[in-house]
């Protein structure tokens, strides 16, 4: 899917968090949301996500050359950040069974496999809401790239993660290269330096416009 930022902005009350941004995610393309802690990079992602609105510009989504609108976005892009809520009362194989009800699994993976990989494997029958910080973004991260859909938005996707599962996220989502449009907002290099390219949000802060 090609994504077009025309002239974007967002502000809070009467501050431009990012003002300007014109730039395009062309379809299977890879690219890092940077910038420092605060500078606006998981707002911008939620915006394109479409679970923020923006305040000036125009966002035009394409998918196989027709423009998409807001209502056929459903299904068509798989988000994953530390701070979005997994239901606390499922299983961990009750979540997986209800995200890929509404979301289809691409075809290579079975639950089986996607357990195995990250060491979730033997806890299918654990409640969610006793899973470590860690476990619950590795979950997250299984249902986001692991779904079949063309966009993958990927927030701080490390956070709570060890060096065991920040390998295991590397090698998951190097496998998803040019398959998908990619966006991963973060400031740590190796949560993106496989990507092709990068947008800073420093670039579109008023103050940077204006000089």
């Amino acid at each position: 899917m090609k994504i077009s930022l025309q002239n974007i902005g967002k502000k809070f009350n009467r501050k431009w968090v990012f003002k300007g941004i014109h730039f395009s995610f062309e379809t299977g393309s890879s690219h890092a949301l940077v910038g420092n802690n605060g500078s606006g990079k998981s707002t911008l992602l939620q915006v394109i996500y479409n679970f923020q609105t923006f305040t000036a510009g125009e966002i035009i989504y394409e998918l196989n050359g027709k423009t998409l609108a807001e209502e056929e976005l459903v299904g068509k892009m798989a988000f994953a950040a530390p701070y979005l809520d997994l239901f606390e009362e499922f299983s961990l194989l009750e979540m997986l069974q209800f995200h890929f009800s509404i979301v289809p699994l691409q075809k290579e993976f079975t639950f089986e496999s996607m357990l195995a990989s990250c060491n979730l494997a033997g806890h299918e029958d654990k409640p969610v809401k006793h899973f470590s910080s860690g476990m619950k973004q590795r979950l997250k991260l299984l249902m986001a790239i692991c779904a079949d859909t063309p966009v993958l938005l990927l927030d701080e996707p490390c956070s709570n993660l060890d060096e065991q599962g920040i390998n295991w996220y590397r090698s998951l989502v190097q496998t998803q290269l040019k398959k998908r449009t990619i966006l991963i907002a973060s400031n740590q290099s190796f949560e993106y330096d496989f990507c092709e390219g990068q947008l800073s949000i420093l670039d579109f802060k008023p103050e940077a416009i204006s000089k």
